[in-house]
């Protein structure tokens, strides 16, 4: 098996590929309530597209595919990508990112395409909460499809929540009480300074160290070991808890040495750091016959200049929407 190495000796096994851009929430921390300019569909890769590129990263040792978007089951058809993505030599796992929206209605054809994981975003237990940082409905919806994941045995089952000061970091010990019944692992996520949200970013960062000292003021959490999947989170546990909490620390404790990753863009442009648009364009050369092998040669060629880490401050910006709905594995 040849190996996909970039210019810091970190081993590339994981790709996480964006489906589309659009997405069914607005929430407070990603994008402003009318949405974004969203790409045309001649714009964002074919699902044949997508195979071709993900059979090219297998060749040279990437093993994991996650797909997110924006929301991707938004995008028709997604079992039927999937089923393809499983099928492909080499990959291992196939995982989604998902808002949970529309994942009860879709759990059947997931599972039986052969998705492995889920991660949900779930920022609050409260209804009227959840609209208000989300601006759509939705919380029992999202219940009921983290509770039919587990029953589907799409496992492990990781929650993603952003913790905001004020708006919802006085729900760190109801997410950490969630996880003493059901075997979900709740990660806690700094929130990052994208376009939309700086005063806000300023305003309502909490650091995962004040996260954990916080529950732990409550009950001791012990630490334990990381569950299967690719995510920087650190975790740790209540005693005798079916599942844990994990927190996901980008500014606080950066994780940039661990990396494994890149990231496929809906567009097509394989972007090397979740948090900067620096990459290369694959849907061009694809769509003039670029043959799986060329795919080879710019991946590899694309590890000389991915970058040793990323350059977040707070308060400084990043680029908005993806480094949320991407950032935990």
């Amino acid at each position: 098996m040849t190996s996909l190495v970039d210019g810091f000796g970190r081993s590339i096994t994981y790709l996480r590929v964006s489906v589309t851009d659009k997405c069914n929430l607005r929430c407070v921390y990603c994008m402003p309530e009318q949405g974004l300019p969203w790409l045309g569909r001649d714009e964002i890769l074919s699902y044949e597209e997508i195979g071709a590129i993900v059979r090219a990263a297998a060749a040279v040792g990437v093993r994991a595919i996650r797909l997110t978007g924006g929301e991707p089951l938004a995008r028709r058809g997604l079992g039927r990508l999937v089923a393809a993505l499983t099928a492909i030599p080499g990959i291992e796992d196939v995982s989604l990112s998902t808002n949970g929206l529309l994942l009860e209605a879709q759990l059947g054809e997931l599972a039986a395409a052969g998705l492995r994981r889920i991660n949900v975003s779930l920022d609050t237990l409260r209804a009227e909460r959840f609209e208000a940082i989300a601006r759509r409905p939705g919380l029992e919806t999202v219940l009921r499809g983290i509770d039919g994941a587990i029953e589907a045995g799409l496992r492990p089952l990781k929650i993603n929540c952003v913790v905001m000061r004020g708006r919802n970091d006085d729900e760190l010990l109801d997410f950490a009480e969630f996880t003493r019944e059901r075997a979900v692992f709740v990660r806690f996520i700094e929130v990052m300074p994208v376009h939309e949200n700086l005063q806000l970013q300023r305003d309502a960062y909490v650091g995962s160290d004040e996260i954990l000292a916080r529950i732990g003021e409550y009950n001791d959490l012990l630490p334990v070991e990381s569950p299967p999947g690719n995510g920087p989170a650190r975790y740790f546990a209540f005693e005798g808890a079916a599942g844990a909490v994990g927190v996901i620390s980008p500014l606080s404790h950066e994780y940039c040495g661990r990396c494994n990753r890149v990231r496929l863009s809906a567009d097509g442009h394989l972007r090397l750091c979740l948090f900067g648009d620096r990459g290369i364009d694959l849907r061009t050369p694809l769509r003039n016959g670029a043959t799986v092998d060329d795919l080879v040669s710019m991946f590899r060629a694309a590890m000389l200049i991915k970058p040793e880490r990323h350059h977040l401050r707070l308060g400084e910006s990043a680029s908005a929407m993806r480094a949320f709905s991407e950032i935990g594995g």
